[in-house]
């Protein structure tokens, strides 16, 4: 063959680079494996690598050496353990995977791993979750509302729908924060569903006319107890802060209806309030004429029963007197009513005698005391 005469002169040159009898290495210097050969020495690639473990560390460490570095591994596992809890977080240790202690924030130390590892999570934060919306904030337009009617859309109990967006603030108890990180898997989204649960529970027993107008606090208050007892029954180790309704609407398509009728209702109420503001006030006025006019009718009759009691008791008296001197009596009855009779009257006085001179002139001291009228001058224009 051609390349027969490149070999290493031997007969059993097979190859063309001489691999027969001649050595049989490869074109780059090495021999291969025998076939079936055993693999490379444990013992051999162990002792290579502690000899370039020797050329790596600085001198012959020697047994004090090894000490030293045994010695600094060692403080360096201990310091391990120091850990620090946020001003929002608080600590739970577990020791072997089981809750020994919890830890207030600030700098704290448990053992090492793997006897002791701590956890973390922060329970000392208020979390909200919005149900029925989503708020994303977004630089150039702000804070914008996304509206999520599957899971804002509610059944009432007199069978309408109703639009109900709320929010819920919750953090963890400080003594649940055990039952916060072992009972429950997704603390997030167990309040999310428990909290849109009971809102369901508690729009489904209520009405739609109340829902709408003044039982916006009595929802809120009905939904925090029932999440509370909900998840107290859980043992979640969480405690709900507040439930605010931030939107009670009828769906989208019939919302112009409902604010007619709300707006119908709304003019009923008023009708009605103006009808008892005028009730409330004609009727007092009535009773009170009712009573002047009593009260009127009650003084007449007392005086009039007074003056005829007066007018009785004089006659009696009178009467009395007249039995012991009537004559005497007649005369002053008939002097005391002609002083009456002719006391505001003019008065002429006739001398009809035998020498009489008819007219008898008087002094009219009555006439004397009036005041006298100024006289107009002839001459003056009336």
């Amino acid at each position: 063959m051609p390349w027969s005469n490149q070999g290493g002169g031997g007969s059993g040159s097979g190859g063309p680079w001489g691999s027969g009898s001649g050595g049989g290495k490869s074109p780059w210097g090495s021999n291969p494996p025998p076939p079936g050969g055993r693999p490379p020495d444990l013992e051999e690639m162990l002792r290579r690598g502690q000899d370039r473990l020797r050329g790596v560390l600085p001198g012959n460490m020697g047994g004090k050496g090894i000490a030293l570095a045994a010695l600094a591994a060692v403080a360096l596992w201990g310091f391990s353990g120091f850990f620090r809890v946020e001003p929002d977080e608080l600590g739970v240790v577990l020791r072997f995977g089981k809750e020994v202690r919890e830890v207030q924030p600030g700098l704290n130390y448990h053992l090492p791993f793997p006897i002791e590892t701590a956890l973390t999570p922060k329970a000392l934060r208020v979390n909200k979750i919005d149900i029925g919306m989503r708020v994303s904030d977004d630089i150039r337009r702000g804070s914008t509302v996304r509206d999520v009617p599957e899971e804002s859309l509610m059944l009432t109990g007199d069978e309408n729908i109703v639009d109900v967006d709320f929010s819920v603030l919750w953090k963890v108890k400080p003594t649940g924060v055990g039952d916060y990180l072992f009972n429950i898997q997704n603390p997030e989204g167990t309040v999310k569903a428990v909290a849109e649960g009971a809102m369901r529970e508690v729009i489904g027993r209520s009405e739609i006319q109340p829902i709408l107008t003044g039982a916006r606090q009595t929802i809120e208050n009905a939904v925090h107890e029932l999440m509370q007892k909900t998840l107290d029954g859980y043992g979640a180790g969480i405690m709900i802060q507040q439930v605010q309704l931030q939107k009670v609407d009828p769906p989208q398509q019939v919302i112009d209806a409902f604010r007619d009728v709300q707006a119908a209702r709304a003019d009923l109420e008023r009708a009605v309030n103006e009808a008892q503001t005028y009730t409330n006030r004609v009727v007092p006025e009535a009773r009170g004429r009712v009573a002047q006019i009593t009260q009127a009718a009650e003084a007449y009759r007392q005086q009039t029963v007074a003056e005829a009691t007066g007018q009785s008791s004089r006659f009696l008296k009178i009467y009395d007197e007249y039995r012991k001197a009537p004559d005497v009596t007649r005369e002053r009855m008939y002097l005391e009513t002609m002083e009456r009779v002719l006391g505001g009257a003019d008065k002429v006085i006739l001398d009809s005698g035998p020498n009489g001179s008819g007219v008898v002139p008087y002094l009219p001291l009555n006439e004397l005391t009036r005041p006298q009228q100024p006289r107009t001058p002839s001459g003056a224009r009336q």
